[in-house]
């Protein structure tokens, strides 16, 4: 079978999504797979992609002469490349989709989404977890629709020195990642954190809560014993310092940076939002608690403190799981087989 050629439509920013679309986009390579982008400019992750095949920069996101702009960038290249399949990520990229024939049209959806106004020439949807497959039906869909998930970064992980974030190599240390907005719940894990005594935490990320939680820390007592990390390419290797990660999420549709995690070895706790609440298992693969509960995930990072044997249970459990449900060549063949124009899932 000749490998495919695919066009991808991609105006994210940073974050586990973006990450999971450059693996993908490697992997893909990897397999033979000739690629073109249309990307925001000015990502940190424009290299790796570009390492791939050639790329249109365009700021696409509303009625204006930029984003007219990108129609007709993308249309001359369809006619000039006739690429056998392209792919929308997220639903603003799906405008960007005209009824080409004999391209297969698809649109990857990391969350739930709100409508399904921007997918209408579509021939078929990609959610990561189950749940995004029926919300899509609720909503009215009629095409296929189907579940292809995630696989973890494929890097080795190597802890970093503690003492590059200043931090006592003998503290019990618990590390999160992700955008600092609301629905990550960081604010939760500081209160919890704030719970026991002598834990240190590394946050992994930026985002306009950050000042917020920066306040937070400092009213609980707790600003020395928590370091703001930034926005880092390769989370895997400061999680890989930690003693526990946690995703302390209330909205989150997969949970990108917990596979990160499992890949790394460190024990987890997470909240039960719609992606853990899917494939973690509480009390096999790590503790899963409820929502905003930060009482909970202080008692979930004490047990793994306290009982190494327990933890180690967890990373060992994780890892079968991690290879079980998100497996790279699985997923690879299955978005190759919707190129083909197989949607039998």
């Amino acid at each position: 079978m000749t490998a495919p050629r695919v066009l991808h439509f991609h105006f994210g920013k940073e974050g586990g999504a973006e990450r999971f679309f450059v693996n993908l986009a490697q992997a893909l390579a990897a397999r033979g797979v000739e690629q073109r982008f249309v990307i925001r400019p000015g990502r940190s992750w424009e290299a790796d992609i570009a390492a791939l095949g050639p790329v249109i920069r365009n700021n696409f996101s509303r009625i204006s002469p930029v984003s007219l702009l990108a129609h007709l960038q993308v249309n001359a290249l369809v006619r000039r490349w006739r690429p056998d399949a392209a792919m929308a990520w997220m639903p603003r990229a799906g405008r960007l989709m005209h009824p080409w024939p004999g391209v297969v049209k698809l649109a990857r959806m990391g969350d739930f989404p709100e409508n399904l106004k921007h997918f209408g020439q579509c021939d078929v949807l990609v959610g990561n977890v189950p749940g995004i497959a029926r919300r899509c039906r609720d909503l009215g869909w009629k095409k296929p629709v189907l579940t292809i998930s995630n696989f973890a970064r494929e890097v080795a992980a190597v802890p970093v020195s503690r003492a590059s974030l200043t931090t006592p190599e003998g503290a019990f240390l618990v590390a999160a990642s992700g955008r600092f907005v609301q629905r990550k719940g960081f604010d939760v894990l500081i209160r919890a954190v704030a719970r026991l005594p002598g834990a240190w935490l590394w946050l992994l990320g930026e985002g306009r809560e950050r000042a917020a939680l920066e306040t937070l820390a400092r009213d609980l007592g707790i600003a020395d014993r928590v370091r703001f990390a930034g926005w880092v390419a390769e989370p895997i290797h400061l999680i890989a310092a930690a003693d526990a990660f946690v995703m302390p999420s209330r909205h989150e549709p997969l949970g990108n940076t917990l596979l990160e995690a499992w890949a790394a070895g460190v024990p987890s706790v997470a909240t039960r939002s719609e992606g853990p609440d899917w494939y973690m298992r509480d009390g096999i693969d790590g503790i899963v608690t409820a929502l905003d509960d930060d009482v909970a995930i202080a008692a979930g990072l004490a047990r793994i403190r306290d009982d190494a044997a327990l933890a180690a249970g967890f990373v060992a459990n994780a890892r079968d799981r991690l290879a079980a449900y998100f497996s790279k060549d699985a997923v690879v063949d299955a978005y190759l087989r919707v190129f083909s124009g197989d949607f039998g899932g």
